[in-house]
């Protein structure tokens, strides 16, 4: 295989062992080499909210379950009340 692909067999080994990546020629070489083809294809993510930068917008559903699990989260650590505050607070009127 690694013959077929012009590379060596210790860079084939780094691959199949995730030590290393190999570029997008090289897949398409060893693609072809084992009777494959590459094939890239780009569809639309589920929901077409992106932000700026690229990322995936969360669904309402995601968040939620994102402030429940901060929430419950939040619970695992013991209160304790103390009083009253250290300083007072300072009123506006």
């Amino acid at each position: 295989m690694a013959a077929r692909a012009g590379t060596s067999q210790p860079v084939i080994s780094a691959y199949e062992h995730g030590r290393r990546d190999p570029t997008v020629s090289t897949l398409r070489r060893l693609l072809r080499a084992a009777g494959q083809y590459l094939a890239i294809d780009a569809t639309p993510l589920p929901t077409a909210e992106l932000h700026r930068d690229g990322r995936r917008a969360l669904s309402d559903e995601q968040r939620g379950a994102m402030l429940a699990d901060l929430l419950v989260f939040g619970e695992a650590f013991p209160f304790r009340r103390t009083g009253e505050l250290a300083f007072p607070r300072i009123s506006s009127s």
